[in-house]
């Protein structure tokens, strides 16, 4: 009896250490996908929701969460079961054409966000009084040789320590001191009638669900090599990933709005410095640039190295050309030369001197439009390209329907009343 009284605690001990073991080997994908989805261009747009409206785009934010976690649940579902990547199942399914149509998608929303990545680095790097052609110079290069050079694990280690810089924004949320009562009244106070907050409801919406997610955890479960039996903990991964990021997003939000949507609505927000001035008076002049340029540099680094890395996969899953971080430059000429353009036009278009704020908003608004493409195609995946045990199916697939039809309708909606209103 004694020896089995020891036995039993120590399995126990084993089993949870198993456990451990097993949660650390999966975790990563859908918490990398999800941090960046709090990208440069998310920060920039939440920062003029709550500069221009206060607390009444904080409640569409916590909104998302389920429908975020939602998306990308069924993503990571078609990826580890079916062992293809999102453009290869849409190929597979619906032939040549719609691929096309689905990856030119992806094309249109990963140059654009690229974009909007860069303009963050280039913005942080102007706090300090370095030139945009330098900041362009160092990210381009960190970006080629990181990706030339790295396996799959380093890069999404290297990602999700850039991505933990965005936790500093949740500090300086809470240092803004906001108004509990005045949250609730945005809550309640939602202006639907009016064109330029249904632009900005758009754009949150288009920089919280973004093409380019899917399609990059969907490659990136098969390049680290998970399979259906890690899908509980790729579950967690992904849960976990959905809400600090709208944690992030609201925090970035309630600070703008707790100070410039309550003292200055009005204050221009055209460049990242102004974003930023806009917020040190806060915490000072000198804490308030590192600790903002911190988390824009950690938002657009990770998103940068997600976004060029969808676009290569995407682009080789229609074409055929071999794909993976675990092939040597010489085995795979096309995904690594697709990366590099991608990435050297993105600085291009930075380097241009186009407005990039008005730019990133933009972007985040194309993206809405181009939900109904993305949704419904996964959507439709989920429903034909599953066995049974793991088909969207009965109950929950109405409801993901629902959910589905209403995000789109009311991306495009809110979109195209901005653009005409």
């Amino acid at each position: 009896m004694p020896t089995e009284h020891i036995q039993k605690p120590e399995h126990g001990r084993r089993k949870r250490a198993m456990k451990r073991r097993h949660l650390l080997a999966v975790i990563g994908p859908g918490l990398v996908v999800m941090l960046a989805d709090t990208d440069a261009g998310s920060i920039i747009t939440a920062a003029q929701s709550g500069a221009r409206w206060g607390y009444k785009l904080l409640l569409l934010q916590l909104i998302l969460i389920p429908v975020l976690y939602l998306a990308q649940e069924l993503t990571l579902r078609l990826g580890l079961v079916t062992g293809r990547g999102h453009g290869e199942l849409i190929r597979e399914k619906f032939g040549v054409g719609w691929a096309w149509l689905s990856v030119t998608t992806l094309m249109l929303a990963c140059i654009g966000a690229l974009v909007t990545e860069m303009t963050g680095i280039a913005g942080a790097g102007l706090l300090f009084g370095v030139p945009q052609w330098v900041s362009m110079l160092l990210t381009v290069s960190f970006l080629l040789v990181m990706v030339w050079t790295g396996s799959y694990l380093a890069i999404e280690r290297i990602a999700i320590l850039f991505g933990m810089f965005e936790l500093v924004f949740i500090g300086v949320a809470w240092y803004a001191h906001p108004k509990l009562a005045a949250m609730v009244h945005g809550f309640v106070q939602l202006p639907l009638n009016n064109s330029h907050y249904l632009y900005l409801a758009a754009a949150n919406i288009g920089a919280v669900i973004m093409p380019w997610m899917i399609f990059y955890q969907q490659s990136a479960v098969l390049d680290k090599g998970l399979t259906a039996e890690d899908l509980t903990w790729a579950r967690l991964d992904t849960a976990l990933g959905a809400v600090v990021t709208q944690v992030i997003m609201a925090a970035v939000l309630i600070t703008t709005a707790a100070t410039l949507g309550r003292i200055n609505p009005h204050v221009p927000l055209d460049t990242v410095q102004q974003i930023a001035d806009a917020l040190t008076p806060m915490l000072g002049s000198k804490i308030g640039k590192i600790v903002f340029a911190l988390g824009i540099l950690g938002a657009a680094f990770i998103s940068a190295i997600v976004v060029s890395l969808t676009t290569a996969w995407g682009l080789g899953e229609v074409l055929g050309y071999k794909r993976s971080l675990e092939h040597h430059p010489r085995e795979a000429p096309w995904f690594y030369t697709v990366f590099t353009l991608v990435t050297l036009v993105a600085a291009y278009v930075v380097l241009s001197g186009v407005n990039l704020v008005d730019i990133t908003v933009a972007v985040e608004v194309m993206n809405a439009l181009l939900l109904p493409i993305v949704l419904v195609f996964l959507f439709l995946l989920a429903t034909r390209a599953l066995p049974d045990p793991y088909r969207l199916k009965g109950g929950y697939a109405l409801l993901v329907a629902i959910v589905v039809v209403v995000t789109s309708v009311f991306g495009v909606y809110a979109g195209m009343s901005g653009i005409l209103g």
